[in-house]
């Protein structure tokens, strides 16, 4: 019997429509559901065969292919990337960035230093830890967190999907399906089109079951499902991406010459 395909997947709100059912579509498969940081880490290391990691972790690789059409994106506001700060952006001086974010680190970072000129100090905001109590000038939060976050203490509160969106008009990639080098997913890789085709049509139903374990109005987790996020990856998506690897190569926070390669169906998009 053939060993199961590893699959490895964030536990937020945001992937859920792009796991439903995913054990009808895929029975011989494996998932487990982690921070994205540390999906990047077990991909690496050879312990998951195919995981939805964090772009900026795919260009660091330089060794991976892309699952075509699928992402989690925005064309906009994303909700779930909020920079909280006490300062204007101009004034901030030194940013906590939630330990489980490394492509909206990089984002922040592209944003302060490209496109305001500044280079802030950095510290890690450990998940144990209240954003209330760091003493930083800005808060990074991601995920479900930046979504339950108010932080009374901070005057400003930046959707980095928004910030991105009005500075460069491109939509913003957060994290692809990324094939481990050499791997056969044997047939996983239409199971997940299948999967977020299944959960387009029940974000209804996602959005009722989730909302509750996360502290969340279902109807405010059907819109973000529905209106707010995109889970595409054609020729916009592509081209916000292809900049957002741009802009992090100039800052030396991916290596030079990384392309954009695809697993298997390379037909179902335009990949140069």
């Amino acid at each position: 019997m053939p060993r199961p395909i590893r699959i490895g997947a964030v536990n937020y709100l945001n992937t859920k429509p792009l796991i439903e059912g995913l054990g009808s579509y895929a029975p011989n498969a494996e998932l487990s559901l982690d921070l994205p940081s540390r999906l990047a880490e077990q991909l690496e290391a050879g312990e998951l065969d195919v995981a939805l990691i964090p772009v900026i972790e795919y260009f660091r690789a330089g060794s991976y292919t892309i699952v075509p059409g699928v992402s989690i994106a925005s064309r906009g506001p994303v909700l779930s990337v909020t920079l909280f700060s006490r300062v204007p952006w101009p004034e901030i001086r030194s940013v906590a960035l939630d330990e489980g974010s490394r492509t909206s680190a990089a984002l922040t970072r592209i944003l302060l230093e490209k496109r305001h000129g500044i280079s802030p100090r950095t510290v890690q905001l450990p998940m144990s830890v209240a954003a209330d109590d760091m003493t930083t000038d800005a808060v990074l939060l991601i995920g479900d967190r930046a979504m339950k976050a108010c932080l009374p203490g901070f005057s400003y509160a930046y959707d980095l999907g928004q910030e991105w969106f009005d500075w460069t008009g491109l939509p913003f990639v957060y994290a692809v399906w990324a094939v481990r080098e050499g791997v056969d997913l044997c047939g996983v890789d239409r199971a997940l089109h299948q999967c977020r085709d299944n959960g387009l049509a029940k974000v209804g139903p996602i959005s009722q079951r989730e909302a509750g374990p996360l502290g969340l109005d279902p109807g405010f987790c059907r819109r973000y499902l529905s209106n707010i996020l995109s889970f595409d990856l054609g020729p916009r998506e592509l081209a916000g991406l292809r900049k957002y690897y741009e802009l992090a190569r100039d800052l030396g926070l991916a290596p030079e010459g990384v392309q954009l390669d695809f697993y298997g169906a390379a037909d179902l998009v335009e990949s140069r």
